[in-house]
């Protein structure tokens, strides 16, 4: 009996068993197809699951539908965004890079350094959105990964890379380390006391210790009594920890964006507010990729689309995969500069095999963040947060600092993961030539991003494209001056140089005018609200843009010659306001 036969008969068994014969399996090149109909979306996802667990499978297309999931079109849709954006869209390039979050920009960042027409096409307003700008920026080291994946070997190779990458772009990024906290919680309450001593104290540390060096980092046990020194706001109920100093944090919109500016610096074409509609292929060749905006010609594509990735790939007759959508919600809370100098997650068992389980953690711009959660949903623009959503975040990350004020928090959010069924990276060439897959990323993606985009330039390389270096590439990228962390004196003679430095936007996080503005007209113009947020945190503070938000709108208004009632909040039809309402003479 083949592999391909050997499958199929496993997953028809497991289907009868769950009384969903009528769902119908093809198995072809160890890529398994399902299609038919189930009662629930978690029949759906279950079904996937049990496919991806399958020895000698490659990939799985899940075109299982259900009964309880009235789900959106599963196609680009073909409309123009208005948000003024006006970038000019190539006929013809080397190589088109779909998709801007932080794969397709370290991606195209990697290409620009060789002499290549490269066009990254983006269906949003601005680069870095997706699940790119709504994870907790956390940099991994692979320690929670499954041996054998590409999960688990990307990781392992980027995480040593971050301190030169955030050098080279000027980004933050603090190596903090990861607490894993062993509490008297952490083994289910089945389990005697003597024996969980034993495997607190000896058999976990040991584990995870020798997972810890297997991807290059070195972990130690720290005891109760150093733990609670080094962390005094952490929960007593602590047993002892393990201290993984190789992980840190950086901010994943802030790195994309610099990314995406090194890259024009460097030649790359940046195309927003552009939807993919189409690829077409001649001979089992990419030859073009059809879009919203018109035909571009080339003979490579690099699908790094996200949780749309396997839509592109189905345009293109190059799917191998399924996109299962899996959010994470996220608690955001004011600033709490120094109340935790680590990251913090509490270990406990039984583990979700889908998930690391997130943590506790002070961004790179101080403040708290819970989170993510993992949830499988059906939408892949699902970005809800339900009541019972914050809940279950209070009730899982707030034992770990328990005399955290709840009452500070400021906002909350969720981003879509990109999940196949088989739980890893997809990245290689299809059966399409020249069509690329750099897909499936979820975490530990934005941890594996630059070694994501060198595998891709290899597949290029061996692909017989030719990959000569241009002279005066230039890796370094310098960020704009933020202004509230100057000196007074060069604050002073920022002021002089240009005076609306000296007018103040946002009060929380004391953003200038002058930020704004040039925001608004970098190579990578922030043309929206949520666009000027991330490049300069205006309405990123406690009064969530309360205050400035009418101002920063003007201030769009103004330097793009919009109508106030055209400016957006991200770009399609999120208008800040209808119409005016009176007339002030």
């Amino acid at each position: 009996m083949t592999t391909n036969e050997k499958i199929k008969k496993k997953l028809e068994k497991f289907l009868e068993k769950k009384n969903l014969s009528s769902i119908k399996v093809s198995v072809e090149d160890r890529i398994v197809t399902i299609a038919g109909l189930a009662d629930t979306w978690d029949d759906v996802v279950q079904i996937g699951h049990y496919a991806g667990s399958l020895k000698g499978v490659r990939g799985i297309v899940n075109n299982t539908k259900s009964r309880d999931i009235t789900e959106r079109k599963d196609e680009a849709q073909s409309f123009f965004r208005d948000s003024g954006i006006r970038m000019k869209l190539p006929g013809k390039t080397d190589v088109v890079i779909i998709g801007a979050g932080v794969i397709g920009c370290f991606v195209a960042r990697e290409l620009s350094r060789y002499n290549l027409d490269v066009v990254v096409v983006e269906k949003e307003s601005d680069v870095a959105c997706g699940a790119t700008k709504a994870n907790n920026g956390q940099i991994h080291t692979g320690v929670g990964e499954k041996s054998g994946t590409l999960k688990k070997e990307l990781c392992a190779e980027a995480w040593p890379l971050y301190q030169k990458i955030a050098e080279d772009l000027d980004v933050p990024y603090e190596k903090n380390g990861l607490l894993i906290l062993l509490t008297e919680e952490s083994l289910p309450q089945w389990v005697p006391s003597f024996l969980s001593r034993i495997i607190l104290t000896y058999i976990v540390p040991y584990f995870v210790a020798h997972r810890g060096k297997s991807v290059g980092d070195t972990p130690r046990v720290v005891n109760r009594k150093e733990l609670l020194q080094m962390e005094p706001h952490i929960t007593k109920r602590a047993v002892k920890a393990i201290l993984m100093p190789g992980y840190g944090v950086t901010c994943p919109y802030k790195i994309t964006i610099a990314l995406a500016e090194n890259a024009v610096e460097n030649g790359v074409t940046f195309v927003l507010d552009t939807e993919v509609l189409d690829i077409m292929v001649e001979n089992d060749a990419v030859r073009k990729v059809a879009t919203s905006r018109g035909d571009i010609s080339c003979r490579t594509v690099i699908n790094a689309a996200g949780v749309y990735a396997d839509v592109i790939a189905g345009m293109a007759g190059a799917r191998e995969y399924t996109i299962h959508p899996r959010k994470g919600s996220i608690l955001l809370f004011d600033k709490t500069e120094g109340y935790l100098t680590h990251q913090v997650s509490e270990l406990r068992f039984p583990q979700d095999p889908h998930t690391k389980g997130g943590g506790v953690l002070e961004t790179v711009d101080g403040n708290m963040l819970w989170g993510p959660t993992a949830v499988e949903v059906s939408d892949r623009e699902d970005t809800s947060v339900s009541k019972s959503e914050l809940e279950t975040m209070v009730e899982k990350y707030h034992p770990a600092v328990p005399e955290f004020p709840l009452n500070s928090v400021i906002t909350y959010f969720a981003g879509v993961r990109a999940a196949t069924y088989t739980e890893d990276f997809v990245i290689g060439p299809s059966r399409v030539r020249g069509f690329i897959h750099a897909a499936g990323i979820q975490s530990p993606g934005l941890t594996a991003a630059p070694v994501i985009a060198k595998r891709v330039v290899d597949i290029l390389r061996k692909s017989g494209v030719p990959l000569k270096e241009k002279e005066g590439f230039n890796p370094v990228r310098k960020a704009p001056p933020v202004f509230k962390e100057l000196s007074a004196e060069e604050k002073t003679e920022l002021i002089k140089k240009n005076s609306r430095y000296g007018h103040i936007v946002c009060r929380c996080e004391q953003v200038t005018e002058a930020e704004i503005v040039n925001a608004i007209h970098g190579s990578i113009p922030a043309v929206t609200m949520d666009a000027v947020k991330r490049r300069t945190r205006a309405g990123m503070g406690r009064c969530q843009g309360g205050f400035c938000g009418p101002r920063v709108a003007e201030i769009l208004s103004r330097e793009q010659g919009l109508p106030l009632e055209r400016v957006t909040k991200k770009g399609g039809g999120s208008y800040i306001v209808a119409s005016k309402t009176k007339v002030v003479s």
